[in-house]
C-alpha cells in the first residue's frame, strides 16, 4: 500500500483529493495537511509516507519551499505537485527540485488517477532493483512523463475509452472484445478498437486463448494484472 499525505490549504479540496486517492487501488491517505508547517509536521510524525500530493499556494510558505525544507531535513518522500500554479517558472522550479509529476488544477478524477497509476508503475519498476538496461530506463522515464489521459486518435471518444478501461481494470482475468462489448454496451468492433489502443499505449496486454481448432482468441488484461 502506498501511503499518501495530501496537502492543500482548502480543507474541502483536501478532502476531495483524499477521496480521489482512496479510490485508486493500492493507495491509502495517511494524513491531510493545510499549511506548510502542518505538512512538515506530518512528515515527522509519519516516517512511512511514500508520496506527498502538494499544493503550491499555502498560507505560510509555498509548496516549493516545503520541498526544499523536506530535502534539507533528509526526507526523500516523493512529491507530486497538485496546484493552480501554472506559470512556467514554478513548473520549472518544481522539476529542478525533484517533483515527479505536476498536475494543474482544476482536474477531474481521471487526471489524478492517471498520475497515481504512473507513479505506482514507476514504484514497481524501481522495486525490482538490480541494474537497468536502456529499455528499463526508458520505461521509468516514460512513467514519469505519462500524460493525464492516453492520447486518443481522431474518432475516439474519451467516454467510450473510459468505459472500456474500467471494464478491463475491474475484470478478474483476461477478457475478449465480445466480453468487453457485453459489459459496456458498445459493439464488438468498437471494443476491439479501444482494446488495441490500450495495448499500444501499454495499459493493456494481449494474451491468446487457443481452442480446439481455428485461430486463437485474442484476450486482454489490464497491464498491472498481467
Amino acid at each position: 500500500m502506498i501511503e499518501v499525505l495530501v496537502v492543500d490549504d482548502d480543507t474541502r479540496v483536501a478532502r476531495v483529493n483524499a477521496a480521489y486517492v482512496e479510490k485508486v487501488p493500492g493507495f491509502h491517505v495517511a494524513a491531510e495537511a493545510h499549511s506548510a508547517a502542518d505538512a512538515l509536521r506530518q512528515l515527522e510524525l509519519q516516517p512511512r509516507l511514500d508520496l506527498v500530493l502538494l499544493d503550491h499556494y499555502l498560507p505560510d510558505e509555498t509548496g516549493l519551499e516545503v520541498v526544499q525544507e523536506m530535502r534539507r531535513r533528509g526526507h526523500q518522500t516523493d512529491v507530486i505537485m497538485v496546484t493552480a500554479a501554472r506559470d512556467v517558472a514554478t513548473v520549472q522550479a518544481a522539476m529542478r527540485q525533484g517533483a515527479l509529476q505536476y498536475l494543474v488544477k482544476p482536474f477531474a478524477f481521471a487526471g489524478l488517477r492517471a498520475k497515481l497509476e504512473a507513479y505506482a508503475e514507476l514504484r514497481r519498476t524501481l522495486d525490482g532493483g538490480g541494474e537497468a538496461e536502456q529499455a528499463d530506463v526508458d520505461r521509468m522515464f516514460g512513467a514519469l512523463s505519462a500524460s493525464s489521459e492516453p492520447g486518443l486518435p481522431k474518432g475516439h471518444s474519451p467516454t467510450t475509452a473510459e468505459l472500456v478501461r474500467q471494464a478491463l481494470m475491474n475484470a478478474e482475468g483476461p477478457l475478449s472484445a465480445q466480453e468487453i462489448a457485453d459489459r459496456t454496451g458498445v459493439s464488438r468492433q468498437t471494443a476491439q478498437r479501444y482494446l488495441k489502443l490500450l495495448e499500444r499505449t501499454g495499459r493493456a496486454r494481449l494474451t491468446l486463448k487457443y481452442g480446439d481448432a481455428g485461430r486463437p482468441e485474442h484476450r486482454y488484461v489490464w497491464a498491472t494484472r498481467a
